[in-house]
């Protein structure tokens, strides 16, 4: 075994790895950028070597400081993680000439199966089901349309090399299959060095199910079931859950034979993934094979205990697998959502920044360690409170996995540990992953990939979130600010006559963008055990367990558990729960009186200049002063966390005033142009 490894990675996956290296005695080298000099995964590991600066190709993508870096510290292997150097085959050899161990499939496997145009000639041989497509690279986007036309829309435009969402469109039309080439031709050079592109019939309705594999140097090949990954927001996983609420056994055993038919093809060794697309009659594609671990394998290791990290490293130590097909156990069910650092009511805007609060909820499960059988919380995570969200790389601030007795206990605790999960000082996909949650089709297993296109096809929006106890969170805001009053009126030093009051009678006032208000009387009364508030003639008993200072409160309402997210802010109170959220103030009778006389200030006029919807690089300017503009152009183009994000004009209107300039970093709200 090696007695010291480096971890050619970065953020929560460089933390899960020395996890799992600690356990088994293994010492640990982590690599940093300048921008992550004081990371969590630096600190965790017994060393650390500075790559360069902030850009991934100036540090993790840079192979020759990695190969430097394990000859520095005598590290014997490196594991890539997942994303950056993770399934370059040129890197993997590289480092196999170097005498040094890569912890993943030989360089070989990598360049079959990394190049999807390889790939799937390679799955078809092996007699694995594959797509209709076009599979050579296609040369200009007129000849990606002629193509698309003769396979039939809609079509799926996908970079050779891609990954991540990125490098891939799908295509409705002529004009959409000219664009998406454009586009995914771009995305692959700058992000993988590779331009190639290739299309593929496009299945409609259809599920995103993946198995994983695990093979080893001596031709032992298992599957460890698959992993339902359906839940996508332009193609990036949002949602990932094992098993599959759609496959019967019959399928899943068919599907996990062929991946493992795929992986002795190539004489795979390491943990590695096999991706099919599933339609409605449950016939499966092959897609393609990702040659790295997963960044939703921890549904995986929930429902089968198998570290699947020491699994990978036992493996390119030379070990055999100690368990054959028949003694892989599926225990339960698990679902990890990602918890990335966006804004879901901005159109999931990327969000940099420090990280003001973060209390991740309580955990009972952790990487590398056996969990209770009645499952539990488990939090991989790279990030601390106090650290920073770099604008440099992908958006995952951590990944939130609960292992459940079946599908509808790992459901309820999701949703418990979601309200629970505090994160301030940026945004975060929270209440959006509450939101889904809730919804009856995820609940009845009901989806495919499009759901989240389908079912919010105007965006995200606190308005598209109804709570089923609309009174909860009245309840709250109120029960919250007799709690305040009760803790002011303990105050010592209050002037004689003036001292705070305890009042029973509030009245809860909402007000909506337009300035409409609502007006809710309440009474609340106290009891030795509970507040008694009264809404609309419904008395409700609510009471609390944690301190005012507290955002993640616990409690009790109408005898039934809870825990709520509440926050003081300026007058009111912020209260959220189940991807709900609820603004209120509490004023007393005389005082809502008075504040319904207050006039209402209108947001600003905004529609003459184009704001920065997120902090960023801002690429290209699209238009010049006194150009006249139509609506729907583009207008400039920001990059941040590795997407590039256009944006357009939403009228027709002529630029007064270009105000930034090409290559600036901008923050949010930052004026880009001025309209006349």
């Amino acid at each position: 075994m090696f007695k010291k490894i480096l971890v050619a990675n970065r953020g929560e996956i460089a933390c899960r790895v020395i996890k799992t290296a600690r356990r088994m005695g293994i010492a640990t080298v982590a690599v940093y950028s300048e921008a992550d000099k004081d990371a969590r995964h630096v600190e965790l590991a017994d060393e650390a070597v500075l790559l360069g600066p902030a850009p991934s190709r100036e540090s993790y993508l840079v192979a020759d400081k990695i190969i430097a870096a394990c000859k520095a510290t005598g590290a014997e292997a490196v594991h890539p993680g997942y994303g950056f150097l993770s399934e370059n085959a040129e890197f993997s050899r590289r480092v196999e000439e170097e005498g040094i161990v890569f912890i993943g499939p030989k360089h070989a496997s990598i360049a079959a199966m990394g190049d999807k145009i390889a790939s799937k000639e390679l799955a078809a041989r092996a007699k694995v089901n594959t797509i209709p497509g076009h599979n050579h690279p296609i040369e200009s986007a007129d000849k990606a349309v002629k193509i698309a036309q003769g396979i039939g829309y809609p079509v799926m435009i996908k970079a050779s090399a891609g990954g991540g969402g990125k490098g891939l469109r799908v295509a409705f039309d002529d004009k959409q299959a000219h664009e998406g080439f454009e586009s995914c031709r771009n995305e692959a050079r700058n992000s993988f060095g590779d331009d190639r592109v290739f299309i593929e019939k496009f299945v409609e309705e259809p599920r995103h199910i993946e198995i994983q594999v695990l093979g080893d140097a001596h031709g032992n090949c298992v599957y460890l079931w698959e992993r339902e990954c359906s839940i996508q927001r332009r193609h990036q996983k949002v949602i990932e859950e094992a098993p599959s609420p759609f496959l019967d056994d019959k399928t899943r055993k068919a599907m996990g034979e062929q991946a493992v038919a795929l992986a002795k093809a190539v004489a795979y060794q390491s943990a590695g993934t096999v991706e099919f697309v599933v339609g409605k009659d449950k016939g499966f594609y092959f897609l393609e094979m990702n040659t790295r671990l997963q960044v939703e394998h921890p549904v995986t290791e929930c429902i089968t205990g198998l570290d699947l990290v020491e699994q990978m490293i036992r493996v390119a130590a030379g070990e055999k697998l100690t368990f054959k097909q028949k003694d892989i156990a599926r225990n339960g069910w698990a679902i990890e959502c990602r918890i990335n650092a966006e804004d879901p009511f901005r159109n999931f805007l990327p969000s940099t920044g420090r990280l003001v609060k973060y209390r991740p909820p309580t955990q009972n499960l952790e990487a590398a360690q056996p969990g209770p059988t009645d499952g539990g919380v488990r939090v991989d995570t790279g990030v601390y409170e106090g650290g920073e969200i770099p604008m440099y790389y992908d958006s995952m601030i951590a990944k939130l996995i609960t292992h459940g007795r079946d599908r509808a206990d790992a459901i309820a605790k999701m949703r418990e540990a979601l309200n629970a999960f505090v994160i301030r000082g940026i945004s975060s996909n929270i209440p959006f992953q509450a939101a889904l949650l809730a919804h009856p089709k995820f609940v009845a297993g009901d989806f495919s990939t499009g759901f989240i296109a389908e079912q919010f096809p105007q965006g995200f929006s606190s308005s598209a979130v109804a709570h089923d106890q609309p009174d909860f969170l009245l309840a709250l805001a109120a029960a919250s600010h007799r709690r305040s009053r009760e803790r002011a009126a303990t105050l010592t030093g209050q002037r004689r006559g003036r001292e705070v009051r305890i009042r029973e009678e509030f009245v809860i006032v909402l007000m909506d963008e337009s300035g409409r208000r609502d007006q809710i009387p309440v009474t609340i009364r106290d009891s030795e055990s509970a507040l008694h508030v009264t809404l609309a003639g419904q008395t409700h008993e609510v009471a609390f367990e944690d301190n005012l200072r507290d955002i993640a409160v616990h409690g009790t309402f109408d005898g039934q558990p809870f825990c709520a997210q509440i926050e003081r802010v300026g007058l009111g109170y912020r209260i959220q729960h189940n991807g709900a959220a609820l603004f209120a103030r509490v004023f007393t009778p005389r005082q809502a009186a008075l504040e319904f006389l207050m006039p209402f200030k209108a947001p600003p006029d905004l529609s003459k200049v184009l704001l920065s919807p997120m902090p960023g690089l801002l690429v290209d300017i699209a238009v010049a002063k006194g150009q006249s503009v139509r609506a729907g152009e583009r207008l400039a183009v920001i990059e941040a966390m590795k997407m590039e994000n256009i944006l357009f004009a939403t009228q027709d209107c002529v630029v007064e005033e270009v105000v930034a300039n090409k290559g600036a970093s901008l923050a949010v709200d930052e004026v880009i142009l001025r309209f006349e």
